[in-house]
């Protein structure tokens, strides 16, 4: 039964207008854009006015605008390029269209554990996956909440190894007064619909150094050398562009992305205080040296005060009338069977299996090397936040979570 249907309170969708934004700014940069009658980037102006503002308020000299997330982090993995066979370290905690790009360049994703509390790798847990093959370690600042930075870079500096930054749900967020995805080598950021800002598509790499930068810059579009005295197709790459359309609505979003932030920091903060205490459920981690933008709020149900867990948890939730994702990812990534049985080009195994790898252990995940990722997965419930939110929405919200927690205690 929806919440329509119970009479229970409608909930802002960042699926739709109740939850997003939009408005008179983007139909005048989209009118615009038709008027104009070109809506390819490369003859266009928007997406290119979209990279300077956008670069501009990160403090980056260089941005480039592509059509998703997962093309970010593509355009990221073929700058540091890798050669067949070498690993990069990131979180098995993540959307697969930030793991596939790594296989897509050739290189094994190695799966460092996380913080069951802040479900964020650490330099804890990357190291012990460090190899001689370890080409780039990509620290993905999940739902809003920054990894704890000074130590991975400190690590990485170490070893000599590139960090990118994965700050797709972590527009505003911030590490010491540093931004995400502005403290290692490569930042990518997501437009996909339920992000801060949004394009429906769309996303965008940022760096300040100008070897990654020129690229990224070239990968994104068929690594063709525009503007160059002789311009050729230099390597392996693809069409990543992000329309002039895309860029419009993204220019006009990214306007309003620090009002967008702010809402949704404040409505988390009345959240924290209003379940504050409550036996069982913990709210999102966070400290003073950081800022959390909440691109989700989630909840961490202790199982031993909870009866039946984060299942019977987000269930309960749901006949209150608040929707819920237990666990968030059904599974860690490495039990999906694109890794697990290296389903990968044909029947290759390729990336995991071929001459590259000779003399080296076969690739494996075991599942019981992850105690952090399971524990997290096992109590993480994930609540929607949109900046549309009200102060009734949330304490509508806290009371369900309440009164849920008492049902089950």
């Amino acid at each position: 039964m929806t919440t329509q249907q119970s009479g229970q309170r409608a909930l802002p969708s960042d699926a739709d207008s109740t939850g997003r934004t939009f408005g008179a700014e983007e139909s005048a940069l989209l009118s615009q854009v038709i008027e104009s009658g070109t809506l390819n980037c490369t003859k266009g102006t928007v997406v290119r006015e979209l990279e300077a503002e956008f670069a501009q308020q990160c403090g980056m000299p260089f941005a480039r605008a592509v059509n998703s997330g997962t093309a970010a982090v593509h355009a990221a993995v073929a700058a540091i390029d890798p050669e067949p066979g070498d690993e990069i370290i990131t979180t098995a905690i993540t959307d697969m269209g930030a793991l596939t790009p790594i296989l897509y360049q050739t290189a094994i994703p190695v799966f460092a554990d996380v913080d069951p509390a802040t479900f964020n790798i650490t330099a804890e847990t990357i190291e012990p996956r460090i190899t001689e093959r370890t080409r780039a370690i990509i620290a993905t600042h999940l739902f809003g909440y920054p990894c704890d930075m000074d130590p991975i870079l400190e690590l990485a500096a170490s070893r000599n190894i590139p960090v990118i930054e994965d700050a797709a749900q972590a527009f505003g967020t911030e590490y010491h007064g540093r931004r995400a995805g502005t403290m290692g080598a490569i930042g990518c950021f997501s437009f996909q619909q339920g992000k801060h800002m949004t394009s429906g598509e769309g996303g965008l790499v940022v760096s300040k150094d100008d070897a990654y930068s020129r690229r990224m810059n070239l990968f994104v579009d068929k690594a063709w050398g525009y503007g160059d005295p002789n311009p050729d197709h230099y390597f392996l790459a693809l069409n990543y562009r992000l329309s002039e359309l895309q860029g419009a609505v993204a220019l006009a979003q990214l306007r309003k992305l620090e009002d967008c932030v702010a809402a949704r920091v404040g409505t988390a903060s009345l959240m924290d205080g209003l379940i504050d205490g409550v036996p069982g459920v913990h709210k999102p981690a966070t400290s003073g040296e950081m800022k959390h933008t909440y691109w989700k709020y989630c909840l961490r149900i202790d199982p031993s005060v909870i009866n039946g867990g984060v299942d019977a948890f987000s269930k309960r939730l749901k006949e209150c009338g608040v929707w819920s994702a237990p666990r968030y990812i059904q599974k860690p990534a490495f039990m999906c069977e694109v890794f697990r049985d290296q389903n990968t080009f044909g029947k290759s195994g390729f990336p995991f299996r071929g001459p590259h790898r000779q003399g080296l252990p076969p690739v494996e995940y075991r599942p019981e090397e992850y105690p952090g990722i399971d524990e997290a997965l096992s109590r993480i419930c994930v609540l929607p936040w949109n900046e549309k939110y009200t102060e009734d929405d949330v304490r509508f919200v806290a009371d369900a979570i309440i009164q849920t927690a008492e049902e089950l205690s």
